[in-house]
């Protein structure tokens, strides 16, 4: 199982880093990102602690864990020089905060997330506009399917405008706890619920997880 989008107690989790990555490995997963949210005051410490922690596990257990970020909240005429400088840090990931249907996001983050050169993934973009959904398309930069709560209320609107323009998807959990992580049922499940066809669930949960993977520089990708 991939998993490009959790949290720990650095942020608005419960867990600290390598518990939450010990019960993912104890789970299945063979890759995953932690992206604790960030703005400019505590990137440098998310950052910093995030690295040490996923290095240690990826050399002691067999499992790909990247350290990340989530530029949450961020003014829209920051967030590339946020995720600019979160890659400058150590950040192996950096997913942005998207408009979601259930939180005040301010308009136009999902255009500043997919402008980016140093973003990698738009996470919950609730509405996004057919126009934001081609430029994430050209930039490769990956539309995230949501298991959250809330977040997921959108997701038949993610794959429509992925389908229609391109975009990769990926499904994330966005977990907090750690009975969010994903399960082969829930994610099943959830990529059924956005109206995948079968093969379009085989490219959300394991084809275009290996595309984020190659993307990043990631040189041997799970089986």
């Amino acid at each position: 199982m991939y998993d490009f989008h959790t949290h720990t107690f650095l942020s608005d989790g419960v867990l600290s880093p390598i518990e939450l990555i010990r019960r993912a490995y104890v789970r299945g997963y063979q890759a995953m990102a932690v992206t604790d949210h960030v703005g400019l005051g505590n990137l440098e410490l998310v950052v910093k602690t995030l690295v040490t922690d996923c290095e240690v596990a990826s050399s002691r257990w067999d499992i790909l864990v990247l350290p990340g970020v989530e530029i949450t909240h961020v003014p829209k005429e920051d967030v590339d020089m946020v995720a600019r400088t979160a890659k400058e840090m150590g950040a192996r990931i950096v997913v942005v905060h998207g408009e979601t249907v259930v939180e005040p996001v301010e308009p136009g983050t999902n255009r500043a997330a997919v402008s980016s050169g140093s973003v990698d993934v738009l996470a919950h973009p609730g509405l996004i506009e057919y126009d934001d959904a081609r430029l994430a398309a050209e930039r490769g930069i990956f539309l995230e399917v949501s298991a959250r709560k809330g977040h997921s209320l959108a997701n038949g609107h993610v794959v429509k405008m992925a389908l229609e323009t391109g975009a990769l998807t990926l499904l994330d959990s966005d977990a907090h706890e750690p009975e969010d992580l994903l399960t082969p049922e829930l994610r099943e499940k959830v990529a059924l619920g956005a109206g995948l066809s079968p093969e379009g669930v085989q490219a959300l949960l394991t084809s275009n997880p290996k595309s984020l993977l190659k993307r990043l520089g990631v040189s041997v990708v799970p089986s």
